[in-house]
């Protein structure tokens, strides 16, 4: 080969090569530019200081110049020690205490925090403690074991707080850092990996509604980190710690986590309406296998297949049949069961949803109007009236479908409060209120002012959809 062409050749590598070096470090500065922007915003619109702390050692390399050191600084003020004791009668007629511990992440400096269902679900008295060694009494604000999430509040404001990052553009191979309290270690943080996505290992099986899609790392998680933070570089939320797989159980290098957009779809209904407002389309489903692509015809081992529709639920009414094979959601390719409930998991009742379908190796598209659990298009709020509160009760009104089926008015029960004054009266969730101290009550209202009327004595008469006959419960006013 001629010299000339040769040195043209090496010449043209050299260019190539400084400006794709030239261009990453555009891009690079473009992205620390904008983050250094937003940072820079929060702080002057007086947000907490451990953002400036973060802010200067990101302007100022000297003061820590690593990815993993800016993630660090700005989450684990932000990351919680939750410890939680309950009360239980032991054999011996003694009172034990016994605690559960866990992790929390502050997600708004006015003191919300989110943590997970099992780390407080037999906890009646919940103390958190933060980074800075301050302490406060926290009140559950919601709860969901579907999803294996709860919703915590502390009275306080400019509180250190993460923000939330988008989960579905977090890429496997992607660094990340979890961030708990395992061991009851104060402000513990491991790296390692985002391993995969989507994955479904079947912990939260005896939950009608679970929707299982956990974001699989390396990064060490141990007792303790549950409910804690999975942050990226950027020091964004797109995770929330919950589970390891072992033998031994202590870590073995498979840790999983919530993704942040499912989360943060739960907590803000629970904000909102004290429950979760579920999006269902109707239907039972399971993973296409090899057998099943090729007896459907079609080019891949992928997809969700439909073994069953409920009647008049959304996939019905949308003309979806047993056999069918959904390919894609909003035009998300659904590649398993886990990516399908992630993705309706985001949704609320009445949001409608284009659907991509494979049947008799054709490919359809359909639009379906997402339904709730009594196969409604309502949102359905829980009332945690102090009132009510105080005697250990919530509930919501009754839907118009629920009216038309039941034939009759009434305040239906959601919670009741272990060791209030309702649950000793053995009334159980689901029960439906008609009447109190034999005056019918159709509305929340009705029943909190029937209640704060009574003189002493309080009987709250009603019916369960599933067995025939009143039910009274009484209970004396305090």
């Amino acid at each position: 080969m001629n010299l000339r062409i040769i040195l043209i050749m090496s010449l043209i590598a050299i260019f190539a090569s400084s400006a794709s070096v030239v261009i990453y470090h555009q891009y690079h500065e473009r992205e620390q530019l904008q983050l250094i922007r937003s940072l820079k915003n929060q702080i002057a619109s007086g947000q907490n200081w451990e953002r400036k702390v973060a802010f200067e050692s990101l302007v100022n390399p000297g003061l820590g110049s690593s990815d993993f050191v800016f993630a660090s600084r700005i989450s684990t003020p932000a990351v919680v020690y939750i410890e939680g004791q309950s009360l239980e009668e032991s054999k011996s007629f003694f009172v034990d205490k016994a605690y559960s511990t866990g992790s929390g992440v502050i997600i708004s400096p006015d003191g919300y925090i989110i943590t997970n269902n099992h780390v407080i679900e037999k906890s009646g008295n919940l103390k958190v403690l933060l980074n800075d060694n301050r302490e406060y009494i926290a009140k559950v604000i919601g709860t969901d074991s579907n999803t294996d999430l709860a919703l915590i509040k502390i009275e306080d404001s400019g509180l250190p707080y993460l923000e939330f990052g988008n989960s579905d553009s977090a890429d496997v191979g992607e660094w990340v850092l979890a961030v708990g309290n395992p061991f009851k270690l104060q402000s513990t943080v491991t790296a390692g990996i985002i391993s995969a996505k989507a994955r479904n290992i079947n912990i939260l099986n005896a939950q009608q509604y679970r929707i299982e899609s956990f974001i699989q790392t390396d990064a060490a998680v141990n007792p303790g980190n549950s409910g804690g933070a999975l942050v990226n570089t950027k020091g964004e939320l797109i995770g929330i710690n919950t589970a390891i797989m072992t033998f031994t159980g202590r870590y073995e290098g498979y840790s999983f986590s919530i993704p942040s957009n499912l989360v943060k779809k739960v907590i803000h209904d629970l904000k909102d309406f004290g429950v979760v407002q579920r999006g269902l389309l109707g239907v039972t489903i399971e993973n296409v296998d090899d057998q099943k692509s090729k007896e459907f015809g079609l080019a891949r081992v992928s997809g969700v297949f439909i073994s069953n529709t409920s009647k008049d639920g959304a996939a019905d009414l949308a003309g979806l049949k047993a056999d069918d094979i959904i390919i894609a959601i909003n035009e998300h390719i659904v590649n398993n069961v886990a990516e399908l409930q992630e993705i309706v998991g985001t949704m609320k009742p009445g949001m409608e949803v284009n659907i991509n379908y494979w049947r008799n190796k054709q490919l359809f598209k359909t639009k379906a109007i997402l339904k709730n659990q009594i196969n409604s298009t309502e949102l359905i709020a829980t009332r945690k009236d102090p009132i009510l509160v105080k005697y250990g009760i919530e509930v919501r009104e009754l839907s118009e479908v629920e009216l038309q089926n039941l034939k009759i008015k009434g305040v239906k029960v959601i919670n009741i409060h272990r060791n209030s004054i309702i649950a000793n009266t053995n009334m159980a969730p689901n029960f439906i209120i008609t009447s109190v101290n034999n005056k019918n009550i159709s509305s929340v209202n009705e029943l909190i002012q029937e209640i704060e009327n009574s003189k002493s004595k309080i009987l709250l008469n009603g019916v369960y959809e599933q067995y025939k006959g009143q039910y009274p419960y009484s209970f004396y006013k305090e």
